[in-house]
């Protein structure tokens, strides 16, 4: 009985921690990232976050979160060479702000 009372209250929790894997919390609301780059040179990348509206500044960090997390993982490095830096960006298309970089070795 235990055992499965125990069971019941791990798969509970892990479904809870699901809810929101693929998104970051800035000023106090979630977005949604993502970054795309050619597989054969993954230096240049374009980052983009999703929603926009939950807030600007929010989603400005996310965005230089998005790319830091890119360059650190690849090349394990955080230098990063915006083309325009994440805190002006204004690149949106509907509720995705998107801003690319180059990750400097």
């Amino acid at each position: 009985m235990r055992t499965t009372i125990l069971i019941a209250m791990t798969l509970t929790l892990a479904a809870c921690g699901r809810e929101r894997v693929n998104y970051v919390e800035f000023d106090g609301e979630f977005y949604q990232g993502r970054v795309s780059s050619d597989r054969a040179d993954r230096h240049d990348f374009t980052a983009s976050v999703r929603p926009v509206s939950q807030g600007l500044d929010g989603a400005r960090l996310a965005l230089a979160y998005e790319g830091t997390k890119h360059c650190v993982g690849i090349y394990g490095t955080s230098r990063i060479d915006w083309q325009v830096l994440p805190e002006e960006a204004s690149q949106i298309d509907g509720e995705t702000l998107s801003a690319a970089g180059t990750c400097v070795e």
